[in-house]
């Protein structure tokens, strides 16, 4: 198998699970604020079909795969009622941070297990293919790619998840007219992304995720990985 084909598997490997936990983390801890939306429709699930969407998931990540730029994407955002929350503000503040803290975890356990087999891979493990791609290329991405996601979802733009930061600062009067935004936001945020490298060759995506994402890999990997 091509080298090109193993780094293929290893994006799969990595950006599936960590969408699929990331989306299940929202459903669970809105479920233990009270909320029985995201167990009705399905979602406390780690099963990939109850997640993907078609753009979010494949179209997207395909697309900045080719354009050589990190890949990251979404699923279908799981459903929640806020009004079944105590505190409405406070509970959509903590489901919305529950996904980009389960990337995180993630992450940590990634690097955790690249730290835990460094000595067998100094010691002849790299001579195994198998071992080789899995400690060189599949750990790295896995790692990487949830960086990703959680930066990507920490940004504070609707309906992203850092945007329940500014949630819970809006005065309730005004938050029926900041969810309604939350609608028109995202398609824009989304054509920015990608025309923005393509056409005017400047890539803000890029320099927020050196800063972020390959600065804390690097801090919590055994090798520089980016």
């Amino acid at each position: 198998m091509s080298d090109y084909l193993l780094y293929i598997l290893a994006m799969v490997l990595s950006f599936i699970p960590a969408l699929v936990c990331h989306e299940a983390s929202h459903g669970f801890a809105a479920y233990k604020l009270g909320d029985p939306t995201a167990k009705r429709a399905g979602r406390l699930s780690f099963n990939p079909l109850k997640h993907i969407d078609p753009f979010g998931t494949v179209i997207l990540p395909a697309m900045l795969m080719l354009m050589n730029m990190p890949v990251f994407g979404y699923a279908k955002p799981v459903p929640y009622n806020p009004r079944y929350f105590k505190d409405p503000r406070k509970g959509d503040l903590i489901t919305g941070l529950a996904g980009p803290a389960a990337n995180l975890v993630l992450a940590l356990l990634g690097a955790g297990l690249a730290w835990l087999l460094l000595s067998p891979a100094l010691n002849g493990g790299l001579s195994n293919p198998v071992f080789e791609w899995f400690y060189l290329m599949y750990l790295p991405t896995f790692v990487l790619i949830n960086l990703f996601l959680m930066f990507f979802n920490l940004l504070p733009i609707p309906p992203l998840d850092g945007s329940s930061i500014f949630a819970i600062l809006i005065p309730a009067k005004y938050l029926p007219k900041y969810y309604e935004i939350q609608r028109y936001a995202f398609p824009i945020f989304m054509m920015a992304i990608i025309l923005l490298p393509y056409i005017f060759h400047v890539n803000p995506f890029g320099w927020y995720f050196d800063i972020t994402a390959y600065n804390l890999a690097n801090l919590i990997y055994p090798f520089k990985i980016a």
